[in-house]
């Protein structure tokens, strides 16, 4: 079906753009990801036609933002690209939104740029790359600590999602993977450290502390779907001392979104739905560092419903990025020809079927 909604969609500023191999060590593999990196319109908009996406909302690929140990600079970089972002695309807000940079090394920095980017840019929501780096190289801090609750209640208060998105084990945490790098990044590690990060935010308390904020993870969960069973299993044996408001499990249905990223697979697309119900399910493709058009075909092609893929391709995102639906709704599996667009400044508004969405500039 055309008129899809996607999430995790990258791009790159050419400072970063030696710094980071987006978990991509191939040279040939990497320069091409590299390209579409720094194209935020023209070859991205071409693929997200052949896809039938018709809305990306982008964000900064890291670890950018949290991979740099000096506060003041992180908070300058956050600021930067999100302007950068904005100019970007201002042409083209019917198609591309942005989703916020923060330096959560400063809190208060983070919580004041994050309104900044909902408010005053237009952006949907905020990304952050899991944990953040710190002086010391064995030491790295995460988002559950109270410390940080200025920026979790600035997110709850403009009820924007945020996208909480993997990133590799600190370099002196990696001795399970020496002489196996090939289990870094996408493969394994980048699953591992995000779906235990998404743990700490449940028992570290912040969805009872802030019970409104969503956080949405890539790649179907990143395993969270299937292990959190086992999790209040254990956590009813033995708790440690931690003590929550509602059964742990509750939180992963209560509190969090996953999107497809990455992660074209019909049994565990299945089985996320069961899990999690279809309304916490959303399309991404998590371009460049996968193929839009992939990703695209293997959804209308899963083993869901009319009702489901439609959900699933942009229903659930109208409604957790607050985006203004279509004055008809998208044909399920149909095939459509060039998108018309109908919008009004300040909204998204969308023309039917094939729909480009504008991005919101107020709340």
């Amino acid at each position: 079906m055309t008129g899809k909604i996607a999430l995790e969609e990258h791009f790159i500023t050419p400072d970063l753009i030696e710094k980071v191999t987006g978990g991509l060590p191939d040279p040939p593999v990497w320069e091409a990801a590299k390209r579409r990196l720094l194209d935020l319109t023209d070859e991205r908009l071409e693929d997200m036609d052949r896809a039938g996406i018709d809305l990306s909302l982008l964000s900064v690929t890291g670890p950018a933002v949290q991979g740099e140990i000096d506060t003041a600079a992180a908070v300058r970089m956050a600021r930067g690209k999100n302007d950068y972002l904005a100019e970007a695309i201002a042409g083209h807000r019917d198609r591309l939104g942005g989703l916020a940079a923060v330096a959560v090394q400063d809190p208060d920095a983070a919580a004041a740029e994050l309104e900044r980017a909902v408010t005053d840019l237009g952006f949907s929501g905020v990304a952050v790359t899991c944990k953040n780096n710190t002086p010391d190289p064995a030491r790295a801090t995460y988002l559950d600590i109270p410390e940080i609750d200025v920026f979790w209640s600035t997110v709850e208060r403009l009820d924007v999602p945020v996208y909480l998105h993997p990133r590799d084990p600190l370099a002196s945490q990696r001795e399970i993977y020496r002489d196996q790098e090939v289990l870094l990044g996408g493969a394994w590690a980048f699953g591992v450290e995000t779906a235990t990060h998404a743990l700490r935010l449940i028992t570290g308390g912040v969805f009872d502390r802030h019970p409104g904020v969503q956080v949405v993870l890539g790649h179907l969960g990143e395993t969270l779907p299937y292990a959190i069973w086992r999790v209040q299993h254990r956590y009813d044996v033995t708790h440690r001392g931690v003590q929550l408001d509602k059964p742990l499990a509750q939180y992963l249905t209560d509190n969090f979104y996953v999107t497809t990223s990455g992660f074209f697979d019909d049994a565990a697309l299945r089985f996320t739905i069961d899990r999690m119900g279809v309304d916490r399910v959303l399309f991404s493709s998590d371009y460049p560092y996968e193929n839009m058009v992939t990703a695209s075909r293997w959804l209308d092609k899963a083993p869901v419903s009319d009702s489901e893929l439609l959900a699933i391709s942009r229903l659930n995102a109208e409604r957790l990025f607050k985006i203004i639906p279509p004055t008809a709704e998208p044909s399920p599996r149909a095939t459509t020809t060039e998108p018309t667009a109908t919008t009004t400044r300040g909204s998204r508004r969308c023309s039917p079927v094939n729909i480009p969405c504008k991005v919101s500039h107020s709340r």
